[in-house]
């Protein structure tokens, strides 16, 4: 972090139960050191939740999501959806298409909707509404007709129960300090028969296995890490009835691999579809709770 939050303050007190499960039996396993501050990860040996201990303060972790991590611009950043969003189309499209065949319509919220790309592409067949704790995006998606957000958590929105036949959280869950109390809320916001869509890290997935502290989705704003297991086991005791796990995701290479030309510049770059499909194809190495690969995305019904 380039500036420390007011006070100086970077650090909440160290947890000495698991969040998810409370229990005492917690254990670090490693230290993250290619970022500053450097911060260390815990694991629950009664569930197997992965967690940031201690954790970043709320005022630190709201100093991360600035106008330099929705840009590229900062050590820790995201890529600006919108000087991509032709390419990114091609997923979001696709990934509508499994959405349409679990609910057609109805009122569509995406959790951590960033500038609103998805909502764009969602909101031919949708109502769209954003939740998005980013002070500068959520000014860009107050910009978008038709869209109604909310700039703040699933704590603090305005919106009734039983009101989305479709709720979106992609890469959004590792990102909350309490995932639990979240998943409730999704809940209470769903109508009977609305879906949630999950999608994240599986850390028992060989690839997060594999790599340990290497792993690249060790990083500061990830406060929360899953296996397909516990997350599975979370959504069943929240209430949810159906549930579908996708590796590594739910549509299928094609999309992939036309996102991925955004940053083509010549004939050579065409070379990095051959990671891409051989990632993709790892993927889809599964049986039970084995994956080669550590994506996974869940749909879960109401």
């Amino acid at each position: 972090m380039s500036n420390k939050p007011e006070g100086g303050i970077l650090f909440e007190e160290a947890l000495k139960d698991c969040p998810l499960c409370r229990s005492v039996s917690i254990k670090k396993l490693f230290t993250i050191k290619k970022y500053d501050p450097s911060f260390d990860i815990y694991t629950c040996s009664s569930c197997s939740f992965i967690f940031m201990n201690p954790r970043f303060t709320a005022s630190a972790l709201k100093q991360l999501y600035c106008e330099g991590y929705y840009t590229g611009n900062s050590s820790y950043s995201y890529i600006d959806e919108r000087k991509i969003a032709d390419f990114s189309s091609h997923v979001w499209r696709k990934r509508l298409e499994v959405i349409k065949k679990y609910s057609k319509d109805g009122n569509f919220l995406d959790v951590g909707a960033s500038f609103g790309g998805f909502l764009n592409a969602a909101r031919e067949s949708f109502s769209p509404y954003a939740i998005e704790v980013s002070d500068y995006a959520g000014e860009q998606l107050k910009k978008i007709p038709g869209l109604t957000s909310h700039i703040g958590t699933l704590h603090d929105h305005p919106f009734p129960g039983n009101y989305f036949s479709v709720i979106t959280m992609i890469e959004l869950i590792e990102h909350l300090p309490d995932p639990a109390t979240a998943l409730k809320e999704c809940f209470r916001l769903l109508s009977d028969e609305g879906l949630l869509v999950i999608q994240t890290a599986n850390m028992a997935g060989m690839q997060a296995k594999f790599f340990k502290d290497g792993y690249a989705y060790y990083m500061p704003g990830h406060l929360s890490y899953f296996t397909e297991n516990n997350l599975t086991g979370l959504l069943r005791k929240t209430g949810f009835r159906k549930i579908k796990v996708y590796h590594p995701v739910e549509f299928g290479l094609l999309p992939k691999l036309l996102k991925s030309r955004h940053d083509f510049k010549n004939i050579r770059d065409y070379r990095k579809w051959l990671r891409i499909a051989l990632y993709h194809l790892l993927g889809k190495i599964s049986a039970g709770q084995f994956s080669l690969t550590s994506s996974m995305v869940i749909y879960a019904v109401k």
